[in-house]
């Protein structure tokens, strides 16, 4: 008899059934609620981490957190020992080493690059119950401490830090690994400050529900051809309406719908702006000791081009502490002036 053996022997099992994806993501909320208790678990740092395994790199932020969530869910509904019989039955022979990774990164002291001796049984148990031979599981330990060591787990964090630059006063500015705009980084670290980077996209946010995010994307020759011939508006029209906005957030969120949407222009740009209704959007909040809430949100998204680079600029507005929605007339315009006050702090740079 262990003290784990109420996760890794119990016979409880859970109406739901996991993908194998989903499988590593049960194992490592398994593995912290272990480490520090569920009540304590904080969804986004399990969703930071497991977001730069390979397995995941389909997943969006939000699909990725909201997996996190569900997880989390799960597991203080129906227990841990249910929830790993779930994963367990659900995780393939391609992702079972990833499952173990995941246990073994939430138990690492990444400061001294150990797994602590208190741990080294939970480890071990959990190596048993997938079936890892010893040295299986000691080369993906040596390989996830390594990885940890050369910075290869966060590399979107190392990243985001050789993008940060300082102007003479001392003030943060990001700017883009392509170097086509520098932004100041509107975040106050009080507040749970948080970018996340990917490949054509920044994001800022915090516990407060603020969302403020840039995609960007550098038009190839054929697609500046195709603005000439269609004009900007039905060229904007397309890009957001029928590719990003089913691409980027109704596959994550299929009830999501577009409430609003207008086109006008200026002496040097041309705006295409619509705003989406986001029932039970996942955010983070302080109180909820790092778990993500869900909360109707507008989310309004700006999309224009600037130097041959297509710009999506976006922001939201969640109800918190029982606030009430507007109407879709004042909720739009109310971010639609938040987007371009952002976007008028942005120092666009010609590629």
């Amino acid at each position: 008899m262990t003290k784990y053996d109420y996760i890794f022997k119990s016979k409880e099992k859970i109406a739901a059934s996991l993908n194998p994806e989903e499988a590593v993501v049960a194992i490592a909320v398994i593995t912290t609620a272990v480490d520090v208790g569920l009540e304590d678990i904080n969804g986004e740092i399990i969703a930071d981490i497991l977001w730069e395994f390979e397995i995941f790199d389909e997943y969006s932020e939000e699909q990725m957190l909201e997996t996190v969530d569900t997880l989390i869910e799960l597991a203080e509904d129906a227990g841990l020992g249910s929830l790993f019989n779930a994963a367990n039955a659900a995780i393939s022979e391609e992702v079972v080493l990833d499952g173990f990774a995941a246990g073994v990164i939430m138990l690492l002291d990444a400061e001294d690059l150990i797994i602590p001796a208190d741990k080294k049984t939970y480890l071990k148990q959990l190596q048993i119950a997938l079936e890892l031979e010893n040295e299986e599981a000691e080369e993906i330990i040596e390989e996830v401490i390594a990885a940890v060591q050369e910075g290869d787990d966060g590399e979107y964090l190392d990243e985001e830090f050789e993008s940060i630059i300082f102007n003479e006063s001392g003030e943060q500015f990001y700017q883009s690994p392509l170097g086509n705009f520098t932004v100041p980084i509107p975040l106050d670290s009080e507040q749970g400050g948080k970018i996340q980077t990917d490949e054509g996209m920044v994001s800022f946010s915090d516990d407060l529900g603020t969302l403020l995010r840039i995609d960007y994307y550098p038009l190839s020759l054929e697609e500046i051809k195709e603005i000439k011939t269609q004009g900007y508006e039905a060229y904007l029209h397309e890009v957001i309406i029928n590719e990003y906005v089913p691409q980027t957030i109704i596959s994550n969120v299929p009830n999501a719908e577009v409430r609003h949407r207008e086109y006008w222009q200026e002496p040097l740009k041309r705006y295409y702006y619509v705003v989406l209704n986001i029932p039970g959007a996942t955010i983070s909040q302080q109180e909820t000791n790092g778990h993500g809430i869900k909360l109707d949100t507008y989310r309004g998204l700006l999309s224009f081009v600037n130097s041959e680079c297509l710009y999506i600029v976006s922001s939201q507005r969640s109800l918190l502490n029982g606030e009430t929605l507007g109407s879709v007339k004042e909720e739009a315009e109310k971010m639609k002036q938040t987007i371009l006050n952002f976007v008028k702090t942005i120092e666009f740079v010609e590629i």
